[in-house]
């Protein structure tokens, strides 16, 4: 499809518990070769954890290969704020901004997540963004700069800081280190790794977007997905296929690529079935007004009619971006469909907020 064979590092799923060798001062994934003596071990929840206390990541297992998720025996509260930090909600406010948004204090919330996550937000926020951005460096040839935006830090003299201090040694230094099979190469565009969680099924999934493919927007191939993004206001285009063990390969074709962290992240909930956005509520409102059979003909309607065109795509199979609320018109069943999409996001933020009090 779009991208080359690549067998990829040994660990890319996602990271839930690490240990940390209180001799070495490494930290290491369960399933790491290393066996040091267990009365030498401590636990911590997550990576973001054992990086506060000062350990460093592992050279052997390389946990930073994985995506950072909220622990297995977290509160939904904790797994909310987890997922707002993955989409960028420290980026406007910080950490009272994003307790405010799940009706709490900064303090609270700080407390819950040093004895749940063994970090502060903030920090987990940091080290996501410094293990993204080791990622990019071991997988692509993007320059030292450009890594630095794409992992949202907001200059490079932060970056350098936030890496030293998280992986013991400089961006340049960090890269000599890749090894051969990590780097990727696609025919045009940026190349990347998107660690999974185990229980996905990949071909299973690829096969479920492609069957729901909306024509223009996206569409399905013999080799996987693709579909046309808005990133940070940009049109752009995204393609998923079959990687190896735990990982999907994505190749992102953007103008821009500063917040790129925040682009993956949502790509990744849409290929592990957590895509909650518009797009998904738009098709869930159309479901319960036509029938069955007319459901994708009448999304497709919508998009072909609102969506912002995108020149140069048709080649790919592509033509314009899904819709924006503020896009539908005000007309017929685009009228009802976007003032019952607006209801359900209100009602659905509502249930949120409530689950995650509980």
């Amino acid at each position: 499809m779009c991208l080359v064979d690549a067998p990829g590092p040994r660990h890319t799923g996602p990271v839930d518990g690490v240990g940390a060798v209180v001799t070495t001062g490494i930290y290491c994934v369960p399933s790491c070769a290393a066996r040091p003596r267990p009365e030498n071990v401590r636990a911590f929840p997550t990576a973001a954890g054992a990086e506060v206390a000062g350990f460093r990541a592992c050279h052997r297992c390389r946990p930073y290969r994985g995506e950072q998720q909220a622990p297995g025996a977290a509160s939904p509260l904790v797994c909310r704020a987890v997922d707002l930090i993955a989409s960028g909600g420290l980026d406007e406010g910080g950490e009272a901004a994003l307790a405010a948004r799940l009706g709490m204090s900064a303090r609270h919330l700080r407390r819950v997540f040093r004895d749940q996550v063994g970090a502060t937000p903030d920090q987990l926020a940091r080290s996501r963004r410094a293990h993204f951005a080791r990622r990019l460096l071991d997988d692509t040839d993007l320059s030292i700069t450009d890594v630095a935006f794409a992992a949202g830090f907001g200059s490079v003299r932060q970056f350098n800081r936030e890496m030293a201090g998280t992986f013991h040694a400089p961006p340049r230094e960090l890269r000599g280190r890749r090894r051969r099979a990590d780097r990727l190469v696609a025919d045009g565009g940026l190349a990347l790794r998107l660690p999974l969680s185990p229980a996905v099924d990949l071909d299973r999934r690829l096969q479920h977007l492609a069957a729901t493919a909306i024509p223009g927007v996206s569409s399905g191939t013999a080799g996987g997905y693709r579909r046309t993004v808005r990133h940070d206001g940009d049109p752009g285009v995204i393609e998923i296929c079959g990687g190896g063990r735990g990982h999907a390969l994505l190749v992102v074709h953007l103008p821009r690529l500063e917040g790129l962290i925040h682009l993956v992240g949502s790509v990744r909930g849409l290929v592990e079935g957590r895509a909650d956005g518009f797009e998904e509520y738009v098709r869930a409102v159309v479901a319960r007004r036509v029938d069955p059979a007319d459901v994708q003909g009448a999304v497709g309607h919508i998009a072909e009619r609102y969506g912002a065109p995108v020149p140069g795509l048709l080649p790919l199979g592509l033509s314009r971006t899904f819709p924006e609320p503020d896009d539908l018109g005000a007309d017929g069943l685009d009228r009802a469909v976007a003032e019952a999409v607006r209801c359900r996001a209100v009602r659905s933020a509502d249930e949120g907020q409530r689950d995650v009090r509980r």
